[in-house]
């Protein structure tokens, strides 16, 4: 599958896993496969998905507001805004 970026981040940062630090962003760069668990933006309600076996170098095109430690094994992540 072919996939054409419409968005540039204008912000990004090193993601630090944690079930209470809220942290927007509208996608995920995974450097080390896993697991990622991220908790949704929605209304500040919601419980966290598990994308399993996310393979290195993939970008999780998921708005969230954590990426939770709880069920993230994945590793070398970096948080995008646009």
């Amino acid at each position: 599958m072919n996939v054409t970026a419409t968005a540039s981040a204008k912000s990004f940062g090193a993601v630090t896993v944690s079930d209470s630090t809220e942290l927007l962003f509208n996608a995920v760069y995974v450097g080390t496969a896993g697991d990622v668990a991220i908790s949704p933006t929605k209304d500040g309600t919601g419980d966290a998905v598990t994308f399993t076996g996310v393979p290195a170098g993939s970008i999780l095109p998921v708005a969230g507001k954590r990426v939770m430690s709880t069920n993230t094994t994945a590793d070398n992540m970096v948080w995008l805004l646009w």
